[in-house]
């Protein structure tokens, strides 16, 4: 399986491109359910997850930070299942919307793991720019 290899990839490989695709499908879609549900916090979602899709595709400088908005979906993500754990409501709906968020969290660490060699390939970027800031 060299496909999984942590070899940094830019995205232009066919598999990394149908990953993204898939991610932001499943990331719309969530942003989707959420704006249908009414009432601000579910339209600040759907802001949210809109704002990290767009994100994930801008070319140029922001392209270099992708590996950041990748883990930043994947925070917003598990607060907004651990949010739904904790205070949702229980309907066909919902349940649905948390298998598309489990499914878009495991999704963006396979994406992390063959593009940015991992969450150890994250912490390495963010001591970098943590150093280049602070000396």
């Amino acid at each position: 399986m060299a496909v999984l290899t942590t070899q940094r990839n830019d995205g232009s490989q066919p598999f990394t491109a149908i990953m993204r695709g898939a991610i932001v499908a499943l990331t719309l879609a969530t942003a989707a359910i959420h704006a249908s549900l009414g009432g601000t916090l579910f339209l600040m979602n759907a802001i949210g997850y809109m704002v990290l899709a767009i994100a994930l595709v801008l070319p140029g400088p922001v392209a270099r930070i992708r590996w950041l908005t990748r883990w930043a979906l994947i925070g917003f993500t598990a607060v907004t299942v651990g949010g739904w754990l904790m205070f949702g409501a229980r309907f066909d709906l919902a349940y649905l919307d948390k298998g598309i968020e489990v499914a878009l969290i495991g999704l963006l660490l396979l994406e992390s793991i063959v593009v940015d060699g991992g969450p150890l390939g994250a912490v390495r970027r963010a001591r970098r720019i943590a150093g280049s800031i602070f000396g």
